[in-house]
């Protein structure tokens, strides 16, 4: 009863003081503008946190923005997943922002996360958006390979997933990525390593060891061709670079 005193009351409140939330309408082509990277349309129906059309979910301001930009950033997620972006990537990116917005402790540093969150997903669903959708399996395939970077993955095992045989799933994949699928987990690898190399401290020989290369050797071997610098050149020449934007 409690729940539904207050909401009696607060739609009393918000009818006098002519007070509304944003239309279901246009905040679902807020959402659906960033998951097809329209950066213009998105700008066109972008709402500043404070503006007209958001309720009061907290006295204190800045608490009340945290909460506004948090469940904004679950539904992009969810909407950006749709849109091609794999599951591991949108969910951690999701808890970073999370994090990067719990740390705030003015109105002013939430509004500038906002808008620089908003301009961060675009660009990376444009980049989606450009290589196109891809197939149920091979979505599921693409996720898999994401969450288990680190461990041996095959076919047979990426088929049962998809509930294909390998021999389809194969043909499949490379007829969508334009690759096989060893040359798209090599590539994911060398990815995940080069992240690695720039932004941590893990030496060659843990990073080969996490991301289930055979031998430190095959590593190395692996990201040279991938990337034209043994890991050691690239760590030299790319450490830390651009640490704040990427």
């Amino acid at each position: 009863m409690e729940i539904n005193d207050k909401l009696v009351k607060n739609m009393f409140e918000n009818r006098e003081n002519n007070e509304s939330h944003l239309s279901y309408e246009r905040e679902m082509r807020f959402f659906e503008a960033i998951k097809n990277g329209d950066a213009e349309e998105a700008k066109r129906l972008f709402k500043p946190l404070s503006g007209e059309g958001f309720g009061k979910l907290s006295r204190d301001p800045v608490t009340d923005h945290k909460y506004h930009l948090i469940i904004t950033v679950a539904f992009i997620t969810r909407y950006v997943i749709e849109g091609g972006m794999d599951m591991e990537t949108a969910y951690n990116m999701s808890d970073i922002y999370i994090n990067k917005i719990d740390a705030c402790t003015t109105v002013s540093e939430i509004n500038d996360i906002h808008k620089s969150l908003i301009e961060d997903y675009i660009k990376r669903m444009k980049v989606i958006s450009k290589k196109g959708m891809y197939s149920k399996p091979v979505t599921l395939c693409i996720d898999y390979i994401t969450k288990n970077l680190h461990s041996k993955i095959t076919l047979d095992e990426l088929a049962e997933v998809c509930g294909l045989s390998a021999p389809y799933l194969s043909k499949l994949f490379h007829s969508e990525k334009g690759m096989t699928v060893s040359q798209y987990i090599s590539n994911k690898r060398t990815e995940a390593a080069a992240n690695l190399l720039k932004f941590s401290d893990y030496s060659t020989i843990e990073i080969s060891n996490y991301l289930g290369f055979s031998s430190e050797s095959h590593f190395i071997q692996t990201f040279k061709k991938n990337t034209g610098y043994t890991p050691g050149e690239y760590r030299k020449k790319f450490f830390r670079v651009h640490w704040d934007t990427e």
